[in-house]
């Protein structure tokens, strides 16, 4: 009788709780907050409502990449919401959702219950990250498609023109469309890393909301400024504007594969250390603030040897010159050739290849008293072309606004019935002038044809 009963009274030690159920609860937890809901809501439906009436004003965000297109076709519109989204929802977003999974807890005192229902510090880390990971991905998709269905529903799906100038089909400009946000996904993450490891570095304090935005803001001020190339590219921010060489023919691939692996490699980076964080924190600690000192040795200092590697194996394995004066002239007679065309087709005049204009540009900076290469809106340009039979060349002025990232706007500055005016009068009325004001880009790295 006493064995029966002291067998009836031993405990069962069960295993820790698998990860899909740990995960599936952080995943309701989260989602359960208004906040979050709030946040979905706003990403599956104000970016289509947003580039629905911005396309039908008569004034369109030309100082937005891709904005001066808007009335011609719906794709510029979710690159349009790409531009704002990887400078200011993203990081915000990731900031709401990765830098709150952690201090929450310590806000609210459950660690204690969280730990004796899981029974395992891993995977409670690996629950709450997958958890934040599947909110950030949601809310990204919503973003893509929300500003998608906003564009093609109000404008249509019509041809766009790249950054070179050249026509993308309808076709094309879907799956570059996609790829763009696809590559914004790795900085996402990246940041999303960072939000993790400051949420559980810095314990209940709100601190750890802000590291997202703070690091977003920082790599934006970067980017700004006259740094050399393999410091820019050597920074995950700069994927947020390298998908601009899917916009141009040839495709410069070599900017956007190495800013999404410099991104993916923060991200995994981050996550690591946050791990590491969280397995040597003292979770009887009810008072617990933070990882103090520890936080700078091992969150910090990689970080910071990640970006001294990253910039030392940029500069070894690329050739790049940044922004010269042969690039900026080939870039520009590349854009007005392909726009010139399309200036032809509008007024139905004879078709011309650019073999047949022989398109080319010759470019200065400060008048010539200044070093021929690098950012400015002190570039002027004279651009060149044939026609066939017409034996005087045409000319045509531009003014160049050149960003560090090598993004350029090309102003017009006549003759008027070239580029002078920006409107063209066609057989079926007034028309936007492709050749008045147009955005090119520079590649930054020297891997595409010189010809």
């Amino acid at each position: 009788m006493t064995t029966t009963v002291a067998a009836a009274v031993t405990p069962v030690h069960s295993g820790p709780a698998p990860v899909s159920r740990s995960y599936r609860f952080e995943l309701v937890k989260l989602v359960s907050q208004w906040r979050i809901r709030l946040l979905v809501l706003a990403c599956w439906i104000a970016p289509g409502l947003f580039v629905a009436g911005v396309s039908g004003q008569s004034t369109l965000p030309s100082d937005t990449l891709f904005g001066r297109w808007m009335h011609a076709t719906g794709w510029a519109g979710p690159l349009v919401m790409l531009g704002f989204a990887g400078t200011w929802a993203l990081p915000l977003l990731t900031s709401v959702v990765a830098g709150d999974m952690f201090a929450a807890e310590d806000r609210l005192g459950t660690w204690r219950h969280l730990l004796v229902a899981v029974r395992s510090p891993r995977r409670i880390f690996a629950a709450k990250a997958l958890a934040g990971l599947t909110v950030i991905l949601l809310l990204v998709a919503g973003l893509a498609c929300s500003s998608t269905v906003g564009g093609l529903a109000s404008v249509g799906n019509q041809p766009l023109v790249g950054l070179d100038g050249h026509l993308l089909t309808p076709s094309d400009a879907a799956g570059k469309v996609l790829l763009a946000w696809v590559a914004a996904l790795a900085p996402t993450l990246a940041l999303a890393a960072i939000g993790l490891l400051g949420s559980v570095a810095l314990g209940r304090s709100p601190t750890g909301l802000l590291l997202p935005p703070l690091v977003a803001l920082g790599m934006q001020v970067a980017q700004m400024l006259p740094l050399p190339v393999a410091v820019r590219l050597a920074l995950p921010g700069y994927a947020f504007i390298s998908w601009n060489g899917l916009f141009t023919t040839p495709v410069q691939l070599a900017p956007l594969l190495i800013g999404v692996a410099v991104s993916l490699a923060w991200a995994v980076l981050a996550t690591v250390l946050a791990h590491l964080l969280f397995l040597r924190r003292d979770f009887t600690n009810l008072a617990y603030d933070g990882a103090g000192r520890r936080a700078f040795t091992v969150g910090v200092l990689p970080l910071a040897a990640l970006t001294v590697l990253t910039v030392a194996g940029i500069a070894v394995a690329t050739d790049s010159t940044g922004i010269t004066q042969a690039k900026v002239q080939r870039s520009l007679a590349t854009a007005f050739a392909h726009l010139y065309r399309l200036q032809t087709e509008q007024l139905h005049r004879p078709a011309v290849t650019e073999a047949q204009l022989r398109t080319s540009a010759a470019c200065t900076k400060s008048d010539g008293q200044a070093a021929q290469q690098g950012a400015g809106n002190d570039w002027r340009c004279v651009v060149t072309w044939h026609l066939p039979g017409v034996p005087v060349a045409g000319t045509a002025v531009y003014q160049l606004d050149v960003g560090s990232d090598g993004r350029f706007v090309a102003d017009g500055d006549g003759p008027k019935e070239v580029n002078g005016y920006f409107l063209v009068r066609t057989s079926t009325g007034d028309a936007p002038n492709p050749l008045w004001q147009f955005d090119g880009n520079v590649e930054l790295l020297d891997t595409t044809s010189k010809g």
